[in-house]
């Protein structure tokens, strides 16, 4: 029995001492390397994944225009590994990182340089995990856990077959009240000023954003009390501009609307049949819509954050697939509060997608008199507006009439 023990005592030893020396490597390396660059700051990413010998592991940052990859490598034969990675040339805000494998991926932030510890393995890589080297780290791992639990609890209910189909889906809501309610109340108002905080204000459920900045006052009291305290903390930030310009659109959307009052020269809209309208696709090139004159075009307006929105954009991609070989385009402009969020869910979508920086509340949507999102038109080739969504009652088959 004392052999046994010892046995264990010593494996464990050997571990900590691999450990340690993987720490001690790796920060030489990260000595050497901020010493010979003084334009830029790294921090480490350390530690182990049991299971994971020779797995890679690729660190990623969470930018404003998507994600992008910074570094990687192979996990050592016994589990250890580590990372340098550069920080960009004007570090004015706390940075968001994920660690990846395969498809499982741990988030954490930086806020200087520093050292990030994980401890994993590579079976429950997200799932069940040690971080260390800021506190905001372990929080969003607590938010991150708290999700994971949740959509394990909302595919529960799939299986419960005393409940029906309307009862299932009312559990789900409140169990998704309950999982905002605390980040709400835990995390953003507590400390607002905290990265953690920031990230919670961008958590989703199922594909769909918990907090909406757009036409809840609620949320976007969220929104605006995070910015305040980045305003104050991080000014020159692209973060802090992007928050901040959230919660203005927010703050006005969600006040007494106004009547908007614009001249219009008829003879243009005459002209080409439609209000024409150029916004920046996600490589920021401007598109307008009268640059697709010769197609039948699907003008939709619409909100990535909306319920049912990637379902929607499935059945969409059914009718493109179908009839773009014939002459389809479908220009879709997007009202998201959030453009990295828009940026991320566009990404691979085959149609022209465009960013409307105003809101729901842009004059664009005012002149086309759109009241509710999603709102779609039809739009013949050579630019004449045939229809509204609303007085479509088969979409497919008005498509293929105008192709014909």
């Amino acid at each position: 029995m004392r052999r046994r023990r010892n046995n264990i005592n010593q494996r464990i030893m050997t571990g900590v001492v691999a450990m340690a020396i993987v720490v001690l490597l790796v920060c030489f390396l990260f000595l050497s390397m901020v010493s010979c660059t003084n334009d830029k700051q790294s921090f480490l990413v350390v530690g182990t994944v049991d299971g994971g010998a020779d797995s890679t592991l690729i660190v990623e940052a969470l930018t404003l225009d998507g994600i992008q990859e910074c570094s990687s490598c192979k996990v050592g034969k016994d589990g250890t590994f580590g990372l340098v990675v550069e920080r960009p040339d004007s570090i004015l805000s706390p940075d968001f990182y994920r660690l990846r494998l395969g498809s499982q991926v741990i988030n954490f932030v930086v806020d200087s340089v520093e050292c990030i510890t994980v401890s994993t393995s590579s079976d429950a890589f997200g799932t069940a995990y040690d971080i260390e080297g800021n506190e905001a780290s372990q929080t969003m791992k607590t938010m991150a856990l708290l999700n994971i639990q949740l959509q394990m609890q909302i595919a529960q209910l799939e299986h419960a077959d005393s409940l029906s189909t309307l009862e299932k889906m009312e559990a789900a809501e409140q169990m998704v009240k309950r999982y905002k309610q605390t980040l709400a109340n835990d995390y953003i108002l507590k400390n607002p000023s905290s990265p953690a905080s920031y990230f919670a204000l961008f958590q989703s459920v199922g594909g769909q954003l918990l907090f909406d900045p757009e036409s809840d006052p609620t949320d976007v009291q969220m929104f605006a009390a995070v910015a305040t305290q980045w305003d104050q903390n991080h000014p020159r930030s692209a973060r802090t501009e992007n928050l901040r310009n959230i919660a203005i659109r927010g703050l006005r959307n969600t006040r007494q609307a106004q009547p908007v009052q614009i001249e219009l020269k008829g003879d243009k809209v005459r002209e080409i049949g439609i209000i024409d309208m150029a916004f920046p696709d996600i490589h920021g090139q401007e598109r307008r819509l009268s640059d697709l004159k010769d197609n039948v075009v699907l003008l939709d307006f619409t909100a990535y954050s909306l319920p049912d929105s990637q379902q929607r954009n499935i059945d969409l991609r059914t009718l493109y697939q179908r009839y773009h070989a014939l002459g389809l385009e479908i220009y879709q402009v997007s009202v998201d509060a959030d453009e990295h969020y828009w940026k991320t869910m566009c990404e691979k979508l085959p149609w022209v997608c465009v960013y409307c920086a105003e809101g729901p509340g842009a004059d664009m949507l005012q002149l086309y008199q759109v009241t509710q999102l999603p709102s779609y038109f039809l739009i013949a080739r050579g630019s004449n507006l045939e229809a509204r969504g609303e007085n479509i009652t088969d979409l497919d088959a008005a498509i293929n009439a105008l192709l014909k």
